[in-house]
């Protein structure tokens, strides 16, 4: 069974004991998230949700806080000048524990 689910303005296709890295959300490292926008349910009888399934809770256990690799930006002008700007997106990475439909 699998699930669509949508968080951090993304939807992601999800299976039991997937790892998931999603935008970041509010946790500490072990606690339980629930996801409640289930988008689909899939596996032998599809359900598509207008927008959403109701009823359909999909959960995962937060596995790792961090920051993505470093994301350089050069900027070079006519004049003779440039700038190097940098930035790391903050995930969360989430293992998907169990569907419920």
């Amino acid at each position: 069974m699998y699930a669509v689910i949508k968080t951090g303005g993304k939807q992601y296709r999800v299976a039991e004991g997937d790892l998931l890295r999603i935008e970041k959300i509010v946790g500490d490292v072990g606690a339980e998230v629930n996801f409640d926008q289930v988008l689909m349910l899939g596996g032998d009888a599809p359900k598509v949700g207008r927008p959403l399934v109701t009823g359909a809770k999909v959960s995962g256990k937060i596995v790792r806080q961090d920051k993505a690799k470093r994301v350089l930006h050069f900027r070079k002008e006519k004049e003779g000048w440039t700038r190097a700007r940098g930035h790391r997106q903050p995930f969360t990475e989430v293992k998907v524990t169990s569907i419920k439909g």
